[in-house]
């Protein structure tokens, strides 16, 4: 197992990535050889001085970054040497099964797009968010931000997919599937929600359980939650900002603490046929520990083969 992992992505790199390098390595079960993609001189002083020494690191040269704010397409395009672009030239080729970067997110998104491809009948790929239940458990938000506008026919491809990934990752073994609507009836809300009430009430892969409403996103309604992009992003920002608001206040409870993402590492595209893991800009050392241990499991569980599968089905 392989995974490529970019050193120069997120506020605080390489140093963070690195400390979350030094964090999985010195967990009991790292089977992962690690691809460490950027500044070599950069990657290799850090190493040493944190006293990283490891026959599962490799660290591949890449001479530029793709910075936080450029334009994704173009950057892409013209930066083939930067961190983000090798990562998935490596991923493409076969070279690494997974790739992982807290850098700039529509350059994630582009990469995942046109260098992995979508799974085979996929619409459009999605991106999910963990949410933590008020019970103790865990539920899946998607989508939260990679398509704003969304038809219903792939709101019903992104139950699929959130009901493979929560079965196979968050191990709930019949997840429960919600529509994120205004109102519980059936026939409620636009004509988006309206649509996909009757697709999702027919799809036989997945356990529809109706419509949910903002006030059922942190109680135990449903397990995977889906909306359109605007909607899951808006509900995402509002999430983070609950904690930061805690944190700032110093109310400590552990409910509020398991809002902190650095917890759950990174958000994976669903729908593209290699992991490709996308971290938070102001990912620390855990995320990045987290991240890899999720690429680790994506891969040793081959849950996008499953989301084919059933996709297909």
């Amino acid at each position: 197992m392989k995974i490529g992992l970019d050193m120069m992505g997120g506020d605080f790199a390489p140093l963070e990535a690195v400390k979350g390098v030094q964090l999985y390595l010195a967990e009991e079960n790292t089977p992962a050889e690690l691809f460490l993609i950027g500044d070599q001189p950069k990657i290799e002083q850090l190493l040493s001085e944190h006293k990283i020494s490891s026959g599962k690191i490799k660290v591949v040269h890449a001479e530029e970054v793709i910075d936080m704010h450029e334009h994704p397409t173009k950057a892409l395009k013209e930066k083939q040497k930067s961190s983000i672009a090798i990562g998935f030239h490596l991923l493409a080729s076969g070279k690494t099964d997974a790739f992982i970067s807290a850098g700039n997110t529509g350059a994630m998104l582009v990469g995942a797009l046109f260098s992995i491809k979508a799974l085979e009948g996929v619409l459009r790929p999605t991106i999910s968010t963990i949410i933590p239940k008020e019970n103790g458990g865990t539920g899946l938000l998607l989508d939260v931000g990679l398509n704003a506008d969304c038809k219903p026919e792939q709101l019903n491809q992104f139950a699929i997919m959130g009901s493979v990934y929560a079965q196979m990752m968050l191990g709930i073994e019949k997840p429960r599937v919600g529509l994120l609507n205004v109102g519980e009836e059936e026939g409620k809300g636009n004509i988006l929600a309206q649509a996909t009430y009757p697709l999702l009430k027919e799809n036989k892969h997945i356990n529809f359980v109706g419509n949910v409403e903002g006030r059922d996103v942190l109680i135990d309604k449903a397990d995977v939650m889906v909306c359109e992009g605007f909607t899951g992003n808006i509900i995402l920002k509002l999430a983070e900002t609950l904690y930061d608001i805690t944190n700032r206040k110093q109310i400590h409870h552990e409910y509020f603490d398991r809002f902190n993402f650095e917890i759950y590492g990174g958000t994976p595209v669903l729908g593209v046929a290699k992991p490709v893991i996308i971290g938070h800009g102001i990912s620390h050392a855990t995320a990045f520990k987290n991240m890899i241990l999720e690429a680790q499991k994506m891969i040793a569980k081959d849950v996008l083969a499953k989301m084919k599968e059933e996709l297909e089905n």
